[in-house]
Protein backbone atom coordinates (compact mmCIF):
# COMPACT_ATOMS: atom_id res chain seq x y z
CA UNK A 1 0.00 0.00 0.00
CA UNK A 2 1.18 3.19 -1.17
CA UNK A 3 0.67 6.15 1.64
CA UNK A 4 0.60 9.87 0.11
CA UNK A 5 3.68 11.80 2.01
CA UNK A 6 1.06 14.49 3.12
CA UNK A 7 -0.98 11.82 5.42
CA UNK A 8 2.32 11.38 7.72
CA UNK A 9 4.00 13.31 9.94
CA UNK A 10 7.21 12.61 10.57
CA UNK A 11 8.75 11.70 12.63
CA UNK A 12 6.36 8.73 12.79
CA UNK A 13 4.89 6.68 16.00
CA UNK A 14 5.66 3.11 16.05
CA UNK A 15 3.93 0.75 18.24
CA UNK A 16 6.63 -0.73 20.28
CA UNK A 17 6.97 -4.79 19.96
CA UNK A 18 6.59 -6.81 22.27
CA UNK A 19 9.30 -7.53 24.88
CA UNK A 20 10.62 -3.99 24.33
CA UNK A 21 13.29 -2.38 26.27
CA UNK A 22 15.36 0.78 25.41
CA UNK A 23 17.90 -0.20 26.83
CA UNK A 24 18.51 -3.78 24.70
CA UNK A 25 19.03 -3.24 21.37
CA UNK A 26 18.22 -6.84 20.21
CA UNK A 27 14.50 -5.59 20.98
CA UNK A 28 13.82 -3.04 19.17
CA UNK A 29 12.40 -3.56 15.68
CA UNK A 30 14.40 -4.58 12.48
CA UNK A 31 13.32 -1.32 9.71
CA UNK A 32 14.56 -0.29 6.85
CA UNK A 33 15.11 3.48 8.53
CA UNK A 34 16.26 5.39 11.61
CA UNK A 35 14.20 4.64 15.04
CA UNK A 36 14.76 6.93 18.41
CA UNK A 37 12.96 6.75 21.61
CA UNK A 38 11.50 9.94 22.64
CA UNK A 39 8.91 10.91 24.95
CA UNK A 40 7.63 7.25 25.65
CA UNK A 41 7.01 6.57 21.63
CA UNK A 42 8.97 4.72 19.37
CA UNK A 43 9.67 7.24 16.25
CA UNK A 44 10.85 5.77 12.68
CA UNK A 45 12.53 8.74 10.34
CA UNK A 46 12.87 7.22 6.60
CA UNK A 47 16.38 6.03 5.34
CA UNK A 48 18.60 8.91 4.47
CA UNK A 49 19.16 10.21 1.33
CA UNK A 50 22.40 11.07 -0.93
CA UNK A 51 23.18 14.99 0.27
CA UNK A 52 22.40 13.98 4.07
CA UNK A 53 24.68 10.77 4.03
CA UNK A 54 27.37 12.45 1.86
CA UNK A 55 27.71 14.96 4.33
CA UNK A 56 27.25 12.96 7.47
CA UNK A 57 30.28 11.24 6.12
CA UNK A 58 32.22 14.17 5.53
CA UNK A 59 31.21 15.41 9.48
CA UNK A 60 32.26 12.21 10.66
CA UNK A 61 35.68 12.53 8.72
CA UNK A 62 36.81 15.95 9.81
CA UNK A 63 35.61 14.70 13.58
CA UNK A 64 38.03 11.73 13.51
CA UNK A 65 40.83 13.55 11.91
CA UNK A 66 40.50 15.93 15.13
CA UNK A 67 40.46 12.81 17.31
CA UNK A 68 43.40 10.98 15.82
CA UNK A 69 45.14 13.99 17.50
CA UNK A 70 43.05 14.38 20.47
CA UNK A 71 43.07 9.97 22.17
CA UNK A 72 41.27 10.97 25.08
CA UNK A 73 38.06 11.68 22.85
CA UNK A 74 35.81 9.12 21.10
CA UNK A 75 33.70 9.56 17.75
CA UNK A 76 30.92 8.21 17.04
CA UNK A 77 28.41 8.00 13.91
CA UNK A 78 26.53 5.95 11.49
CA UNK A 79 22.84 7.30 14.07
CA UNK A 80 25.32 7.29 17.46
CA UNK A 81 22.70 6.02 20.08
CA UNK A 82 22.69 7.39 23.34
CA UNK A 83 20.42 6.19 26.03
CA UNK A 84 20.17 9.53 28.85
CA UNK A 85 16.68 10.34 30.99
CA UNK A 86 15.55 6.47 30.04
CA UNK A 87 14.90 8.02 26.29
CA UNK A 88 17.38 6.80 22.96
CA UNK A 89 18.52 9.68 20.71
CA UNK A 90 20.84 9.26 17.75
CA UNK A 91 23.11 11.49 16.92
CA UNK A 92 24.61 11.75 12.74
CA UNK A 93 28.03 12.32 14.76
CA UNK A 94 29.26 12.57 18.13
CA UNK A 95 32.49 13.44 20.36
CA UNK A 96 32.55 11.75 24.14
CA UNK A 97 35.29 11.23 26.21
CA UNK A 98 37.52 7.53 25.68
CA UNK A 99 36.34 5.06 27.54
CA UNK A 100 35.72 1.48 27.12
CA UNK A 101 32.60 0.39 25.02
CA UNK A 102 29.79 -1.10 26.65
CA UNK A 103 28.70 -2.76 23.73
CA UNK A 104 25.05 -1.37 23.82
CA UNK A 105 24.04 2.45 23.48
CA UNK A 106 26.29 5.33 24.88
CA UNK A 107 24.64 6.42 28.75
CA UNK A 108 26.65 9.48 29.14
CA UNK A 109 25.83 12.43 27.23
CA UNK A 110 28.87 13.48 24.44
CA UNK A 111 30.25 16.51 24.86
CA UNK A 112 28.67 17.21 21.04
CA UNK A 113 26.26 15.69 19.06
CA UNK A 114 26.06 17.07 15.36
CA UNK A 115 22.48 16.69 13.29
CA UNK A 116 22.70 16.38 9.76
CA UNK A 117 19.41 17.90 7.84
CA UNK A 118 18.11 15.84 5.46
CA UNK A 119 15.21 15.71 3.30
CA UNK A 120 12.44 14.82 6.13
CA UNK A 121 14.69 17.03 8.56
CA UNK A 122 13.14 20.44 9.02
CA UNK A 123 15.39 22.70 10.93
CA UNK A 124 12.37 23.06 12.98
CA UNK A 125 12.66 19.40 14.08
CA UNK A 126 16.55 19.69 13.94
CA UNK A 127 16.62 22.63 16.51
CA UNK A 128 13.57 20.60 18.79
CA UNK A 129 16.49 17.73 18.73
CA UNK A 130 18.99 19.84 19.33
CA UNK A 131 16.97 21.39 22.87
CA UNK A 132 16.57 17.81 23.60
CA UNK A 133 20.56 17.10 23.36
CA UNK A 134 20.94 20.05 25.68
CA UNK A 135 18.33 19.59 27.77
CA UNK A 136 20.33 15.64 28.45
CA UNK A 137 23.59 16.75 29.22
CA UNK A 138 25.13 17.77 25.87
CA UNK A 139 27.24 20.92 25.47
CA UNK A 140 27.49 21.67 21.78
CA UNK A 141 25.02 20.59 19.14
CA UNK A 142 25.99 21.20 15.22
CA UNK A 143 23.17 21.33 13.00
CA UNK A 144 24.53 21.17 9.42
CA UNK A 145 22.76 21.86 6.80
CA UNK A 146 23.67 20.55 2.88
CA UNK A 147 21.19 22.46 1.21
CA UNK A 148 22.24 25.93 2.23
CA UNK A 149 26.25 24.92 3.07
CA UNK A 150 25.73 26.46 6.17
CA UNK A 151 25.39 25.12 9.80
CA UNK A 152 24.58 26.04 12.98
CA UNK A 153 25.63 26.07 16.45
CA UNK A 154 23.79 25.09 19.34
CA UNK A 155 24.30 25.86 22.92
CA UNK A 156 22.30 26.58 26.14
CA UNK A 157 23.02 30.48 25.23
CA UNK A 158 21.40 30.40 22.19
CA UNK A 159 22.28 29.69 18.14
CA UNK A 160 25.12 31.22 16.31
CA UNK A 161 24.95 30.65 12.26
CA UNK A 162 28.40 29.64 10.89
CA UNK A 163 28.50 29.80 6.65
CA UNK A 164 30.76 28.17 4.24
CA UNK A 165 33.78 30.30 4.37
CA UNK A 166 33.84 30.10 8.35
CA UNK A 167 35.23 27.62 10.54
CA UNK A 168 33.33 25.82 13.05
CA UNK A 169 34.08 27.77 16.49
CA UNK A 170 35.69 25.30 18.86
CA UNK A 171 33.06 23.05 21.55
CA UNK A 172 33.16 23.55 25.12
CA UNK A 173 36.18 20.77 26.12
CA UNK A 174 37.26 20.04 22.90
CA UNK A 175 40.15 22.56 22.12
CA UNK A 176 41.13 23.34 18.59
CA UNK A 177 37.47 21.08 17.21
CA UNK A 178 37.35 23.92 14.17
CA UNK A 179 37.07 22.87 11.03
CA UNK A 180 35.85 24.60 7.76
CA UNK A 181 32.16 24.76 7.42
CA UNK A 182 33.39 24.12 3.47
CA UNK A 183 34.49 20.63 4.60
CA UNK A 184 31.80 18.96 5.77
CA UNK A 185 30.45 18.99 2.11
CA UNK A 186 33.13 18.01 -0.09
CA UNK A 187 31.31 15.26 -1.52
CA UNK A 188 28.50 17.28 -2.91
CA UNK A 189 30.85 19.67 -5.07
Amino acid sequence: MVVPRIAVTLPLALPAPEGFDVARLETWPTTHGRLEFVGGRLEYMPPCGEAQQRTAVDVVTELNLWRRKHPEFVVGGNEAGMLLGGEVRAADAAVWPAGPASGGLAQTAPLLAVEVAGVDDTESLLEEKARWYLAHGVATVWIVIPQSRSAKVVTASGQTPVVRDERMPAPAGLADLTPAVSSFFTQLA
